[in-house]
């Protein structure tokens, strides 16, 4: 693991692919990594919670620089939001409120898009996701096996994703009816503007739309009830 972290760091310094934040993360995991085989080595308790984290922060840190080099060389052919992994990270520690103004930000900058990139749903992301996209990416694998050898099924776009994110973020911190109604505006837009094959964004986008009308149901009775 050490050596390994060593040498990525080694790579991305001479490519130039990263940031100040990246190099130091993985800098902190490298010195924290010698650490605890220093302390199982005699035979100490050793605390793998904190390389891991850094180990996340600086995989998501070298996934923004990606973001942001795929913007740049191909931002002229197909419209890319550059804070995707960054949206999925904040909704993984529960920064809910960051998670939403990052996707709030990128499903106006993709609604309208000409063009759409697209999410590879692979285990290493699908971590970062909560048991309803899970269930559902899980799903959609078991109906199809093939779906598992094609990037182009086992992915959602940009839009998808940061609409899930957004109307998870909504949900989880209350917010009024006249702000989910205009979501559920956004999400009718998206399918409209994704191809009939593409299953797991139109799973997703139904699945986010059908939380949403239940929720809305549920607090017009509560509404209704107390008047």
């Amino acid at each position: 693991m050490i050596n390994t972290l060593a040498a990525t760091s080694s790579q991305l310094a001479l490519l130039g692919y990263y940031n100040e934040r990246t190099f130091s993360l993985l800098n902190k995991i490298v010195i924290l990594a010698g650490d605890c085989q220093t302390q199982v080595a005699n035979s100490t308790n050793c605390n793998t919670l904190e390389p891991a984290e850094l180990l996340q922060q600086s995989a998501v840190e070298i996934l923004k620089t990606f973001r942001n080099f795929q913007a740049h060389y191909l931002g002229f052919v197909v419209t890319i939001v550059t804070t995707d992994f960054g949206a999925l990270y904040a909704y993984k520690h529960g920064d809910y409120e960051q998670c939403l103004k990052l996707s709030t930000q990128n499903v106006c900058a993709l609604l309208d898009a000409y063009r759409l990139h697209f999410v590879p749903m692979l285990p290493e992301f699908i971590q970062f996701l909560d048991d309803d996209i899970v269930s559902v990416i899980a799903l959609t694998l078991i109906v199809n096996p093939q779906y598992r050898e094609d990037a182009m099924y086992a992915s959602v776009s940009q839009l998808t994703l940061s609409l899930y994110l957004m109307t998870q973020c909504q949900l989880k911190l209350r917010h009024s009816l006249t702000s989910l109604a205009k979501t559920l505006d956004y999400i009718e837009i998206a399918q409209r503007g994704h191809k009939v094959d593409r299953t797991l964004d139109h799973l997703t986008l139904k699945l986010i739309e059908n939380k949403l009308l239940v929720y809305m149901s549920t607090m017009s009775t509560i509404t209704c009830s107390s008047l």
